[in-house]
């Protein structure tokens, strides 16, 4: 690996300055296709990296793409699509939000939306499980209520990281808290004062901004079981099962029930899963480029480099939380990643706050926040991804609309000017 370097940041410049400014010059996030930007940036990273020659550049491009972080994310995509598929073919979605209308008065359906997505994820700890489980039915929400798709996914996706944040068995709370030597139970306490104020600001303008919606044609009957899948997929996401076999079991319910109700045959929900996993393709072939994409970065020196930089001129207790908040935040730019990231600066974090004497509880806080901001808005990140393929839409049409990421990076952001909360201030 080379030595702390700015220059290695550049691809990543360039995928942002081909994909978001050039989208928002012409108004059209549609005319630049993100494979296409990644494509570019990975090229641009493959020719810029020195001391290899093509063959080892490509080699170790590969290496960042075949990642067993990458991998798994893939494989949960390829599970995601099937589940979806099948459940869309035989109706779970329209029951589910059939479901929802029926219970949910029409001014409250975004807050209850976003509530239900606060707490599945605050429940199973995953932000990309209940963006699997409740896209698909906010979705089917937006259109019968006439609402747009990006705004409602959005908040699916908002709320789908105040749970990543906060849940005890998140991988960033592991991460954090493992890095940092504190308690579980002392982050959530710290993590709980940023992010609840948060969650209940974003909670009270979807309350105030429903207030409008009227559903045209209100739902009278529902088929009951038809939801069954969805309530295997959330509970045994709830009882703490893998994704995986979470998502294995969801396609097997769709199968079983699908059949049984004569929604298809064996080979129909065969070839629904099928239209499914195909369906993902593109986002498991952007997957593997922003993989390698980050790992030239990595490998040239840009990660060290952000961490020199943004450590050289730290002074004050405030500077070294700013210090802390920008590491993990520069970090999961780089990596599209909250948990690595976190493990990436946990450890320079961790001397920093015994140099400058920050309570371990509020580093750990930072770190687990502000990763969880930042991966909640970079339109390359696995969540966003996903949340984009389900809807068919752009990740940068969701992005504008992701309020929750954006004043929970407000409310820490104000934690550290302020020194609150105060006991870990």
């Amino acid at each position: 690996m080379n030595k702390p370097n700015g220059w290695a940041l550049m691809p990543l410049v360039v995928f942002f300055l081909l994909y978001f400014v050039v989208s928002l010059i012409i108004n059209d996030f549609y005319k630049i296709p993100i494979a296409i930007a990644f494509l570019i940036s990975s090229i641009f990273a493959v020719i810029t990296t020195k001391g290899l020659s093509l063959n080892d550049r490509i080699l170790q491009y590969s290496l960042g793409a075949a990642n067993k972080n990458i991998m798994l994310m893939v494989w949960i995509f390829i599970l995601a699509g099937a589940f979806a598929a099948s459940a869309k073919a035989m109706g779970a979605i329209d029951a589910t939000v059939g479901l929802a209308m029926m219970c949910l008065p029409s001014q409250l359906l975004l807050a209850g939306i976003f509530f239900a997505s606060c707490f599945i994820s605050l429940s199973i700890g995953t932000s990309v499980g209940t963006i699997v489980a409740l896209v698909p039915i906010a979705t089917g929400v937006a259109e019968r209520a006439g609402i747009d798709g990006a705004f409602m996914a959005a908040l699916v996706v908002g709320g789908a990281f105040f749970g990543d944040n906060l849940s005890f068995i998140s991988d960033t709370t592991i991460a954090a808290t493992r890095t940092q030597g504190c308690v579980m139970r002392d982050k959530f306490r710290a993590n709980f004062m940023i992010a609840v104020p948060a969650a209940l600001l974003v909670l009270g303008y979807y309350v105030f901004y429903g207030m409008d919606v009227q559903v045209a044609h209100p739902v009278t009957s529902v088929d009951i079981e038809k939801i069954i899948p969805y309530i295997i997929v959330l509970g045994a996401a709830i009882a703490g099962i893998n994704v995986t076999l979470v998502l294995l079991l969801g396609i097997l319910s769709t199968g079983i029930i699908g059949i049984m109700d004569g929604c298809f045959d064996f080979f129909g929900w065969f070839s629904a899963m099928n239209g499914g996993i195909l369906g993902m393709g593109e986002l498991i072939i952007i997957t593997l480029m922003a993989g390698g994409l980050l790992e030239l970065i990595r490998f040239n020196g840009g990660v060290d480099y952000i961490l020199y930089r943004l450590t050289n001129h730290v002074k004050s207790k405030r500077g070294a939380e700013l210090s802390i908040a920008l590491l993990v935040s520069m970090a999961n730019f780089c990596t599209a990643n909250n948990t690595i990231a976190i493990i990436t600066v946990g450890p320079l974090a961790s001397n920093i706050a015994e140099r400058f004497r920050v309570d371990k509880r509020k580093s750990a806080s930072l770190l687990d926040t502000f990763s969880c901001v930042v991966q909640g808005i970079i339109p390359y990140g696995a969540q966003m991804l996903i949340a984009a393929e389900l809807t068919g839409l752009s990740p940068l049409n969701i992005v504008g609309y992701l309020y929750y990421p954006m004043v929970l990076g407000g409310v820490a952001l104000l934690s550290i000017l302020f020194r609150y909360p105060r006991q870990f201030s």
